[in-house]
């Protein structure tokens, strides 16, 4: 498809930009290639209810009966029904937050349609429609879903990140359950005590720990376990694809996957993770299984995530000189030496294109994947990254001419040389907060990897965006032919510290605290800045507008330099109280008139804050003999559409 006729945005609603992205080459692909694409697609999509009611139980419950209302209530939709309209906007919000909760700042969203028409909606259907349990009426379904959808002092906070609150009460994510945070802390320390090895499983990486008849129990994940009607359809499809995979390593790695989904033990998991780190042979690659923590206050449980993947060989040419020179980039990192590695290990980044996302990587996506997160695993065999090429191309692609930089930019100097090195700056300072960023460094002997506990994520963060700042400025980078000149890194630097500083905040309703820890480090990094690169940085006023002004370039490398020595201290020596003061001082507190004020310039671009994917829809292609010929993409499917049959296709739980 021409690129011309390629239609990256679709629709709007809410604060959200649906965006389509392209299978770049995938033409290109051999069908045994395309073929093992779409049974792992499959695999992946299988997950989907898992990540729903991991964002909170009531979550299932919920998007099936807003379903059911929008599928079965005759007369509404074509009517010209204000409520009925909201319904709609609410129901597409719940699918694509895979809950009620919103899915970057994880509040509670709050439905435009009023409590009594909900209720008379719901009253009007027929019982066998609705999501009922058996012996349970509608009127038993009601009492149990308005509370948690209208009332927003119930459970009003999805992942609760507050200094000073029991994080595991006052959260409504799916991983705990008449516990506290307390009980959970002391529940894993008494595991990891209790095992002096120092290639320690990630103890509750796969569990809910809940309370029964007083004592503390683990609802493991698992094939016949929690979940384990879907679990064991992606086990089916994963063994389909196996059929297909191109080497007998990759075939190896699903074996391994199978078997930790059989068992749901973590060590399983671990030899897992340790094979795919080395497999590297081939195009194809995926991801599929409990993986990041964010979703957890105590960054202990994996959300269910799936991704399928193949290479850009162009692209990938960059990330491989990055990841060849790995080790210099350690041996010369601002970092006192006792936490550096002495010897880097399996470093291995690509550029690829994503085939499908599921779970918790749909319909927002990282653009940027550096795993396994465990540390022994990454110390001893190293780490796999990759920079999602396809889904930053989409982004570029809908921004083009939408005057963001236009009204936050101090000068048109300062635009022109975002204009020039935006793009590839930007995938660079990926690459670098991938492939180097997270696995660089090292733990002192002893530290428990989760001594940061809640901090953790925000610490890790901005450790591995530091190293990349770091290094954005550094003449290693021009001389290996990844930058122009020594020009380029500045358009980074200006974008990331008016990111930072002024514009991110244009997510967070006015009087609220940032709570994601993406957002937290970007904070972080910047207002520490700010504080001490002695003036070569600063927040000016002009025409009553505030904009970034950044005077001296090479001295804010030394500045990024300082903070990453100090942020990777904290990691390797778990100093909980340092981590605790960087974050509640720097990352939590927006000042409420800088707020407003980039609230209200952002307002009139009309350019929806978050942004999120449809999934291409594939078929196979039958001959007349019934033999496969093609796999067929189709890039037309509406967003309504796609989530229904997701729904109807994958709605295991």
């Amino acid at each position: 498809m021409d690129e011309k006729q390629f239609n990256y945005s679709d629709e709007r609603f809410a604060d959200l930009q649906m965006l389509r992205y392209r299978l770049n080459g995938f033409e290109n692909l051999s069908l045994s290639q395309k073929l093992y694409i779409f049974c792992l697609a499959k695999a992946t999509l299988m997950g989907r209810d898992i990540t729903f009611d991991q964002q909170g139980k009531y979550n299932l419950r919920i998007r099936k009966t807003l379903e059911a209302i929008y599928l079965y209530y005759i007369g509404r939709k074509e009517a010209d029904d204000t409520n009925f309209k909201h319904l709609i906007v609410y129901l597409k919000r719940v699918w694509f937050a895979s809950g009620i909760y919103h899915h970057y700042g994880c509040e509670k969203m709050k439905p435009d349609f009023d409590e009594d028409f909900f209720y008379a909606l719901v009253d009007g259907m027929d019982e066998a429609l609705l999501p009922l349990k058996k012996g349970e009426t509608k009127e038993d379904l009601l009492d149990e879903l308005v509370p948690v959808i209208f009332d927003q002092t119930v459970l009003p906070k999805r992942v609760n990140q507050a200094d000073g609150e029991d994080l595991v009460l006052t959260s409504a994510c799916n991983f705990y359950e008449n516990v506290t945070q307390a009980e959970v802390e002391r529940y894993y320390a008494k595991m990891k005590d209790a095992d002096d090895n120092e290639r320690q499983p990630s103890y509750g990486l796969n569990s809910k720990l809940t309370k029964r008849n007083g004592e503390m129990v683990e609802l493991v994940w698992a094939e016949n376990g929690m979940y384990g009607e879907a679990i064991r359809e992606i086990a089916s499809w994963l063994r389909k694809a196996q059929k297909f995979a191109e080497n007998e390593q990759q075939r190896h790695v699903i074996d391994l996957l199978l078997k930790y989904y059989h068992t749901g033990n973590l060590t399983d998991f671990d030899l897992y993770s340790i094979a795919w780190v080395e497999q590297h042979e081939g195009m194809v690659d995926f991801v599929n299984g409990f993986i990041e923590v964010y979703g957890d206050p105590l960054a202990l449980k994996g959300t269910w995530e799936g991704i399928v993947e193949y290479k850009d060989l162009e692209a990938t040419k960059r990330t491989q000189i990055i990841s060849s020179h790995a080790q210099w980039f350690e041996d010369h990192s601002p970092v006192d030496s006792r936490f550096r590695k002495p010897i880097v290990k399996g470093v291995t980044a690509h550029v690829i294109c994503a085939a499908m996302l599921g779970g918790d990587e749909y319909p927002a996506s990282a653009i940027g994947i550096n795993l396994p997160n465990s540390n022994w695993i990454r110390q001893a065999y190293g780490s796999k990254s990759v920079t999602i090429g396809n889904l930053t191309e989409a982004y570029n692609m809908a921004a083009l001419g939408n005057g963001f930089n236009e009204e936050f930019v101090i000068d048109d100097e300062t635009l022109q040389l975002i204009k020039k090195y935006s793009h590839s700056t930007d995938d660079l300072h990926t690459d670098l907060h991938e492939c180097l960023g997270h696995g660089s460094g090292q733990l002192l002997p002893g530290t428990d990897p989760d001594a940061l506990k809640a901090y953790g994520n925000t610490i890790e963060e901005a450790r591995a965006d530091l190293f990349g700042l770091y290094y954005m400025a550094d003449p290693k980078l021009v001389e290996l032919g990844l930058l122009p000149d020594m020009e380029a890194y500045k358009a980074q630097y200006y974008s990331y510290l008016m990111n930072g500083l002024l514009t991110q905040t244009i997510r967070i309703k006015e009087g609220d605290k940032i709570e994601e820890a993406h957002m937290r480090n970007r904070a972080l990094i910047a207002w520490w800045t700010l504080e001490h690169a002695q003036g070569a940085v600063s927040l000016v006023k002009r025409e009553n507008k505030t904009y970034v002004s950044v005077t001296d370039y090479e001295a804010l490398r030394g500045v990024f330099g300082d903070l990453l020595a100090e942020i990777q201290r904290i990691k390797s020596e778990g100093d909980y109280q340092a981590a605790c003061s960087l974050v509640e001082q720097y990352a939590v507190h927006i000042d409420p008139a800088l707020h407003h004020e980039v609230r209200k310039r952002f307002e009139p671009l009309n350019i929806a804050p978050y942004k999120g994917f449809i999934n291409p829809k594939m078929t196979i292609l039958y001959d007349e003999q019934g033999s496969p010929v093609d796999v067929a993409l189709d890039y037309t499917e509406s967003y309504t559409d796609q989530m229904l049959r997701y729904s109807e296709e994958y709605g295991i739980l």
